[in-house]
């Protein structure tokens, strides 16, 4: 790649100290002081160049890890592929990384690649335009410097900033297949800066987007948090399935977003539901993911639940055993950590006592500590058309209202003049019939194969 280095003195850009937190400069002198480069570099940088207020800050340096650590009592190194130093101020860290040299080379200090191209060791040291050749996006490639208060360019990310223009440094091809996930980040700041990408970091993500398969599910999870959690969740789902990467991520709920079954009650749960999540954030309020995860499952799950009940297991029996099966299924694809999957199965088991409350449940369900996130997915599902639940949410909503008493007498009316529920034949699953469990996600490449999303 052609260097052409560019210096912006402080008179040229926007970024002022008074935006760094004191944690970031504290890093930042000290290092300086004790005779090293210091910079302040990417997502921050970026955000300040952009008039956004940066959630955390980086530094590279030309200290080694082991060096940072000497320098500072309150730091922790983490990490074997990529080692980082992490600068502890109370829940504040600043992460600080030492410049990136070149793959090339076959020394053991060089870094580590499979057959496939993707990088599995990389603790190379190099110079400061080595380690802006190493980024990934143009973008994240800028410096600010301490000593004067410039800012450093080596790869075109002013002129990129200024053109909404979200390009990979260097060749494409090559910088996917070191790091695939690098696709889903390209995604991910499209979709946070409303920027457009440059024609090969475009195009290339149809033609790799498998190589995706091959990441620790446990590393798509989290960047799954980062995607739909982040308060643009909503456009990173349509990018998403617009490049066809959904479909790797989550295949069983791209099945059921195609299947006509459903007419379409998939696609307006998730959307409706990250509508939802993205205005909580903006408004400062906090989110969980597991409440998002049971909802891109709940459909998928749903399938799972009507094999068991046609093959002899009662209702609830059959929500209990779709429920391991879709989140065991999940969990091939992206990892789901138990105190999320537990939340989601809690959510999902509260909706049959939601609908249809009896007099000795009912306040039970009420006192519930899950009741707010298991209320909340009912009212979604009523306001994206699931049948018959309107008066329920009426109900659930109205008693919220009451006090103690008064909850009680709610309770206690409950199923006067009432016709009792149909209850399900009860018989006892057969084990073939556990074996031949339907798998939503076996059809999920056919159907998203055939109708890509034109979102």
């Amino acid at each position: 790649m052609k260097i052409k280095k560019q210096i912006i003195s402080r008179k040229e850009h926007s970024v002022s100290r008074d935006a760094i937190s004191d944690n970031a400069l504290k890093v930042l002198y000290r290092l300086k002081d004790a005779g090293y480069q210091a910079y302040l570099v990417g997502g921050g940088v970026r955000d300040l160049l952009l008039g956004k207020k940066p959630k955390d800050f980086d530094v590279a340096t030309d200290a080694h890890p082991d060096d940072v650590k000497r320098l500072f009592r309150n730091c922790r190194l983490i990490g074997r592929r990529f080692r980082l130093a992490h600068i502890l101020y109370g829940r504040d860290v600043i992460e600080v990384a030492t410049f990136r040299g070149p793959h090339e080379g076959n020394s053991p200090n060089h870094a580590g690649q499979n057959k496939e191209g993707r990088i599995i060791r990389d603790n190379v040291y190099g110079s400061l335009e080595e380690d802006a050749l190493r980024r990934d996006f143009s973008i994240n490639a800028l410096y600010y410097n301490i000593r004067d208060d410039s800012i450093i360019d080596f790869t075109g990310g002013m002129d990129d900033l200024h053109n909404k223009m979200l390009r990979m440094i260097g060749d494409v091809d090559t910088r996917y297949r070191e790091d695939p996930v690098r696709m889903l980040r390209a995604v991910r700041f499209a979709a946070k800066l409303n920027f457009q990408m440059d024609q090969q970091t475009n195009d290339l993500i149809f033609d790799l987007g498998h190589l995706l398969e091959d990441i620790p599910v446990a590393r798509l999870f989290d960047e799954t948090i980062k995607l739909f959690q982040g308060g643009y969740g909503l456009r990173c789902f349509q990018l998403l399935r617009e490049y066809q990467l959904f479909e790797l991520l989550f295949p069983m709920t791209e099945a059921s977003i195609n299947s006509t079954e459903h007419q379409g009650r998939t696609l307006r749960l998730i959307e409706q539901a990250l509508s939802n999540t993205d205005e909580r954030i903006a408004s400062g309020k906090s989110v969980n993911p597991a409440f998002f995860l049971a909802v891109l499952l709940w459909y998928p799950m749903h399938e799972y639940k009507n094999h068991f009940i046609e093959h002899g297991e009662h209702e609830i029996e059959a929500l209990l055993s779709a429920s391991r099966e879709a989140i065991t299924r999940q969990q091939a694809h992206t990892s789901i950590p138990k105190r999320f999957s537990l939340m989601m199965r809690e959510i999902w088991h509260m909706q049959p006592q939601l609908q249809h409350p009896t007099r000795k449940r009912a306040m039970r369900t009420l006192l519930n500590k899950r009741f707010r996130a298991g209320y909340d997915f009912l009212l979604l599902r009523n306001e994206t058309g699931e049948t018959e639940l309107e008066s329920w949410c009426a109900w659930w909503t109205d008693i919220q209202t009451k006090n103690k008493s008064e909850q009680e007498s709610m309770c206690e009316n409950l199923g006067k003049g009432q016709k009792k529920p149909r209850r399900q034949n009860k018989r006892r699953h057969s084990k073939t019939g556990r074996q031949n469990t339907p798998h939503p996600a076996g059809n999920a490449k056919n159907a998203a194969n055939s109708s890509v999303s034109s979102e």
